[in-house]
């Protein structure tokens, strides 16, 4: 089965704990993505649940975080019925598993310790147990104390990705900034996996194993206003919002009663200069409330820019106000948004699940089937 079009794949982990930062940057964009070019691509939009616990999570409710997934999609307007949205769990598709394995044994150590993402979140962890617990004064001996909590998932996740990718040949791959360099690693193992294992026909072409993924830079180039804004923190306005922020003050999550999400934002950070106005590098806090007014006018179907929001509160001398008509319209949104998610048709999302899941898995065993027989596992 050879999908009848070119290959957009994307998908965001599974995190019951989803947050407006998730939604707006991530989620929505997604769905918009999909929606705008499935006429021209078949569109693989997955939930990467193998990925869930390259990081310690609480594994008991990590099965209703899949289907959350899955809900909040449908939720932000995902359409079901569309035959070239597939929506799938990557656990269910076995090849994605194998075919990591395969790459494992063609990927040097050096490569994956070379990841930014990898030092970044070891490090990240070590400093989360150091606030917790006593460790040596030493950061070499700190680290050997906690090394055994840093799984081997995390250090080669990006093989699982690149697997995720070049099972179903596909050609753009919407990822972020932290994502870069495990595009550019997906690249250069199916490069490499050409070279060594791509079949010579008529004594001159060879056919590649795989679909090389367009370089970073066309992938950008191609999906363009398809990337969503990146909302910050409210509390710490200098940083993006994240579910690691323990006092939850500067977080808004979509599961978050009306009322507190209310609170919250009208104890943002904001600044002394007394003025609304959009300046990202001197008023931070102001700018991010600005890009929350604006994302949540236009999940209400408002035809509204950034630059007219701004333009619209430009010079406002009270952030009291300010804030409390941001607070006001991200309260409605909120309770807009819990409302469509508690009438989504789960019996029509578990339709859609097992349908993508049974054409998925024809794709990625043919993929799969010809790799085994490059490298001799099949005749």
């Amino acid at each position: 089965m050879k999908p009848s079009k070119p290959i957009i794949l994307t998908g965001v982990r599974a995190n019951n704990n989803i947050h407006i930062g998730n939604y707006f940057g991530a989620i929505l964009p997604i769905i918009n993505m999909a929606k705008r070019r499935s006429d021209e691509y078949d569109i693989n939009l997955f939930i990467p649940d193998l990925h869930s616990f390259t990081t310690p999570i609480d594994h008991s409710k990590l099965y209703d975080s899949i289907l959350n997934n899955a809900r909040v999609y449908t939720a932000a307007g995902l359409p079901l019925d569309n035959p070239s949205i597939h929506l799938y769990r990557q656990s269910r598709i076995p090849a994605h598993s194998e075919l990591a394995w395969i790459l494992d044994c063609f990927t040097g150590f050096g490569e994956m310790g070379r990841m930014t993402q990898f030092k970044d979140k070891s490090h990240k962890f070590l400093d989360e147990i150091d606030s917790k617990i006593s460790l040596p004064t030493s950061r070499q001996k700190a680290w050997d104390v906690v090394h055994t909590g840093i799984s081997v998932g995390l250090f080669n996740y990006p093989v699982l990705m690149a697997a995720d990718i070049l099972l179903y040949g596909a050609t753009y791959v919407p990822v972020g900034d932290d994502q870069t360099q495990h595009l550019e690693f997906t690249r250069d193992i199916a490069e490499r996996m050409n070279r060594k294992f791509g079949e010579r026909m008529n004594y001159c072409n060879f056919v590649d194993l795989f679909i090389v993924p367009k370089p970073v830079i066309q992938q950008h180039q191609f999906f363009g206003k398809d990337q969503g804004l990146r909302i910050k923190d409210l509390a710490n306005p200098a940083k993006k919002m994240s579910k690691s922020d323990e006092s939850g003050r500067g977080i808004i999550f979509l599961s978050d009663d009306p009322k507190s999400a209310h609170k919250k934002i009208m104890s943002a950070t904001t600044d002394s200069i007394g003025k609304v106005q959009y300046d990202k590098e001197n008023q931070p806090g102001i700018s991010n409330l600005l890009e929350i007014l604006t994302l949540v006018r236009q999940d209400a179907g408002r035809e509204v820019t950034l630059e007219q929001t701004a333009n619209e509160y430009f010079g406002m001398d009270r952030y009291g106000d300010f804030k409390r008509i941001v607070a006001d319209e991200v309260a409605e949104f909120l309770e807009n948004f819990q409302n469509r998610l508690a009438a989504v048709d789960e019996q029509a999302i578990e339709e859609k699940l097992a349908s993508s899941e049974k054409d998925m898995n024809v794709v990625a065993n043919e993929t799969l089937y010809r790799v085994q027989k490059a490298v001799g596992l099949r005749k």
